[in-house]
């Protein structure tokens, strides 16, 4: 027997015994034989009369009085157990097993929890995907660039560049290409074609208002000493003063006409404008050789003077389309402002097409260093003069009068 069942069963018996002992003790008691002789004593009791002398009848009635007794008591016997037998029978689920009962429940609850919790992991997992998946619908693929020209500061960058992988071969690859050194102005995520053309006009939008803020005011934006971000992207600083405060301004300015516009801008975060330099992200290989970007790799230039940009053009970029063949990135549209910087304009879009056209050059040159190609071209070259002089001797002989 188990242990609970063991426990609770002296209780319940003795309970069921006392019960089924006072429904039958009336009957017993007052069965024909002795029930009249009982009678008669009570009532001679109840009326106060003497005692009758102890005769035979007494004799006799105390004799039966004893037989009913011992008839009585052995009655008892068997009927406390046959009452606990048929209060046992009575019971519900009287053939299960506490402890088994028990088990029953304690797995029926671990079953009701384990769902539970596996309903609330599949709710956590699918609220992860969806963040997963807005955070992939908003991120930025489009921004606009502040395109640095001036080669002082490129020749500069390229320096320090060269001094930190001659330290860490392997930090080539996390260096940005000269052609793609520019400040992000703001980033938005642009998903159609049609989002594309809102943001041109934006851009376009912008300028009228850029116009208002500068005056015809012209804006150097100075660059000197090196930053990071968490140790994880390293940077040019932009020099406090001014300028850089109008340039904030202007931000602050295209930021707010982009939104009009229905446009996603990104992070909410102050504007802190900085020309990267190199970072680890642009290479997974890299990252998971190095964790950070020690600052003593560029210890010697952390307060060097790279130079000043002339404000003069914003550009409309896409992150994702290919670059242009001068590393720089694919631009949608572009603002430009001052009629001083012009000519300035003319000779970068010389230089951009030169460049584009320099490596077809180059191809040309190798061709004709081949000594067959330089074979053919001399034959062909013979062939077509010789044809050539055939063709006009027979011309100068068709015309002779001698012919």
């Amino acid at each position: 027997m188990r242990p609970l069942l063991r426990r609770l069963l002296p209780a319940l018996c003795s309970a069921a015994a006392r019960a089924l002992l006072a429904r039958r003790a009336v009957p017993m008691a007052l069965r024909p034989a002795e029930g009249a002789a009982w009678a008669g004593a009570d009532v001679r009791s109840a009326a106060g009369a003497a005692p009758e002398p102890d005769g035979l009848e007494n004799i006799q009635q105390k004799k039966i009085f004893k037989e009913n007794k011992e008839k009585t008591q052995q009655s008892e016997e068997p009927c406390a157990a046959d009452s606990v037998d048929s209060l046992m029978a009575e019971m519900p689920f009287v053939d299960t097993d506490i402890e088994d009962e028990h088990a029953m429940r304690a797995t029926s609850e671990l079953s009701t929890k384990k769902k539970r919790k596996r309903t609330i992991g599949r709710e956590i997992e699918e609220s992860i995907e969806r963040k997963k998946k807005k955070n992939k619908q908003y991120q930025p693929n489009y921004f606009i660039s502040l395109p640095i020209t001036n080669p002082k500061i490129t020749g500069s960058i390229q320096a320090v560049q060269d001094a930190i992988i001659q330290k860490d071969q392997r930090f080539s690859k996390a260096m940005v290409r000269s052609g793609s050194l520019h400040v992000t102005m703001l980033v938005m995520h642009l998903s159609s074609e049609e989002e594309i053309g809102i943001a041109v006009g934006a851009l376009s939008d912008s300028k009228v208002f850029v116009d208002d803020l500068l005056k015809g005011k012209r804006v150097d934006l100075s660059f000197q000493g090196i930053d990071h971000f968490r140790n994880q992207v390293g940077f040019v600083n932009l020099e406090e003063n001014d300028h850089t405060a109008l340039l904030k301004e202007i931000a602050e300015t295209m930021k707010k006409i982009f939104q009009e516009k229905g446009i996603m801008t990104g992070e909410e975060r102050a504007f802190k404008p900085h020309l990267t330099f190199m970072k680890l992200s642009k290479s997974a290989e890299l990252r998971k050789q190095v964790k950070k970007i020690d600052s003593s790799l560029y210890e010697d230039f952390k307060n060097h003077y790279f130079g000043d940009e002339i404000l003069h053009r914003f550009d409309l970029c896409s992150m994702l389309k290919k670059k242009q063949p001068n590393g720089y990135y694919y631009c949608e549209s572009s603002i430009v402002f001052g009629k001083s910087h012009e000519a300035d304009l003319v000779k970068e879009a010389l230089r951009r097409e030169t460049q584009t056209l320099l490596p077809r050059l180059n191809q040309i040159k190798e061709l004709l260093t081949s000594p067959e190609i330089r074979t053919k071209i001399s034959k062909e070259l013979f062939e077509d003069r010789h044809n050539s002089d055939s063709k006009w001797k027979s011309c100068i002989d068709s015309e002779s009068p001698n012919a």
